[in-house]
């Protein structure tokens, strides 16, 4: 069927999780590929019919191209046609609304132009899970009061004098949040993962990656030069497959008849993957770990703070104990309305990092007013601010989740993902229907992200919808409202599966029970 529900044995209270990936009609899936071919062929024709003046390579033999030429081709013909969807400039911060600067092209994408006006629209774009993205609040208030303290850096790298109390507290507090026995803390999420994993391996490592992981891992993965293996998305029957293979086969590259294991196998995933709205299915994946002596890092970028009881991810979703993940990496940009990432494990595990890591050694250290943010929200979460503030949050972006879930469902639309994850793909399939999509949702004062080959395999074109806990419900009513109405213009309503006629009540939507 439409929808896999997986039974979970390693915790007491199984958990069904709920996962829609339905497919495409055939004729859907003609139409989308004939649409992208006649724009390939028109983008084509336009590049003979009218040579781009721009600089050309010359006596470049011997070396290998400085431009891809088909992603040169792909962004002047086929992407400028629907350049102005993306990458809009904002001027507030990314809340529950969003104010856009007007722009207007005149040479069909080649360049823009601001006409000076503003338009706030509700925002469905950001990653702000816990609505902490706020410029009041006692959250920005720690981080305007640490300027004047610290100033706005410390200027220099953790291990060059870079390092204050607030980094100090601040990795304390991250430990015992997600309890474990320590933490490390690094000023870009992207460079967390990217300067920090090449630390953890060698030539004679094999590293087992699933093959929808961030741009982030799959290049700390590659620059330590271990061995690097991928299995299908999601798919714990198939990574156990890669798993026996590769230890019964050891290294490759050996003397005929010469075994060698290797050094160390890593399992690399992420809690909720961004672009799908998948949930990993982590106790089945450490139950592997620990049946093959694997180690695992687990990529919580976008379910820290979002998911769980109490907030701290995909861990405390299933009720996993935190010290069977080797390795916890995190970001503070989407939840907690910051910058920077973390690592976080056993203390043998920081200790090295802290004298190893790239990002420790030459890095800047994290900004003292994004930790003082950083910090203040983690006792709102905690409790620690003597208010529910931060559980209150919590559930209310759950609700808010499974309400507008199930509302699209209700309209027929298709959407991918698990129930619980705040990403909520719509799949819109044709590359026009993606681009009209984003311009009509403006018109009506909506901000939203559309994704398109190359960033997604050219038959899932989709709409991502980003969910907070601070939308009320009344801005999430008029969403669908508008996302339906768009939906019947659009003829989005591809899907077969049966709807359930009840009314969904947002106030009796159960969240996080015992």
């Amino acid at each position: 069927g439409y929808v896999r529900s997986l039974r979970e044995e390693s915790v007491k209270k199984c958990r069904i999780l709920k996962e829609s990936f339905e497919p495409p009609t055939l004729l859907t899936a003609a139409l989308t590929h004939i649409s992208f071919y006649i724009l390939m062929f028109l983008g084509y024709l336009s590049q003979t019919l009218f040579p781009p003046k721009i600089v050309k390579e010359k006596n470049r033999d011997g070396y290998p191209s400085l431009f891809d030429r088909f992603a040169s081709f792909y962004s002047r013909y086929v992407y400028r046609r629907i350049r102005d969807c993306w990458n809009y400039p904002i001027c507030s911060v990314p809340g529950n609304e969003v104010v856009l600067k007007d722009r207007v092209t005149n040479d069909n994408g080649w360049t823009f132009e601001f006409v000076g006006s503003k338009t706030k629209c509700l925002n469905l774009a950001s990653y702000n899970y816990l609505g902490f993205a706020e410029n009041s609040g006692p959250c920005a208030e720690a981080a305007i009061d640490s300027i004047y303290k610290y100033g706005v850096t410390t200027g220099g790298t953790r291990q060059q004098y870079g390092t204050c109390d607030l980094h100090v507290e601040l990795e304390k507090l991250t430990a015992e949040f997600l309890g474990v026995e320590d933490a490390i803390t690094f000023g870009m999420g992207f460079a967390t993962n990217a300067l920090n994993i090449p630390a953890l391996l060698t030539p004679g490592c094999l590293v087992i990656s699933d093959e929808k992981n961030h741009a982030s891992l799959i290049l700390g993965i590659r620059l330590p030069g271990a061995t690097v293996r991928v299995f299908k998305h999601n798919d714990v029957k198939h990574l156990e497959q890669i798993l026996r293979e590769n230890i019964y086969n050891g290294q490759p590259n050996q003397p005929q008849g010469e075994y060698k294991p290797w050094k160390k196998i890593l399992i690399v995933v992420e809690g909720i993957y961004s672009m799908e709205g998948t949930i990993v299915r982590l106790p089945e994946i450490i139950a592997l770990k620990k049946k093959y002596k694997a180690y695992l890092y687990l990529d919580e970028a976008h379910s820290i703070g979002a998911m769980g009881k109490h907030g701290r991810g995909i861990v405390d979703y299933f009720g996993c104990d935190p010290k069977d993940i080797d390795i916890l990496m995190g970001t503070f940009t989407k939840s907690f309305g910051s910058a920077g990432g973390y690592i976080a494990g056993s203390k043998e595990l920081i200790t090295f990092l802290r004298q190893n890591s790239f990002a420790s050694k030459h890095a800047w250290a994290m900004a003292p007013p994004v930790a003082a943010q950083i910090i203040a929200v983690l006792k709102i979460l905690m409790g620690r601010d003597g208010t529910n503030e931060g559980q209150k949050r919590i559930e209310t972006l759950a609700r808010n989740t499974r309400y507008f879930r199930q509302r699209l469902e209700q309209m027929s639309i298709i959407i991918h993902g698990n129930e619980d994850s705040p990403v909520v793909p719509i799949l819109v399939y044709l590359y026009s229907k993606i681009a009209a999509m984003v311009r009509m949702l403006i018109k009506e004062k909506i901000a939203t992200v559309g994704v398109g080959y190359p960033a997604t395999p050219l038959m899932e074109g989709r709409i991502r919808i980003c969910l907070s806990a601070a939308h009320t419900k009344e801005q999430l009513d008029y969403a669908l409202q508008v996302i339906e109405k768009v939906a019947d213009e659009l003829g989005l309503k591809y899907s077969r599966k049966p709807i359930n006629p009840n009314p969904v009540e947002y106030d009796k939507i159960k969240v996080y029970e015992e």
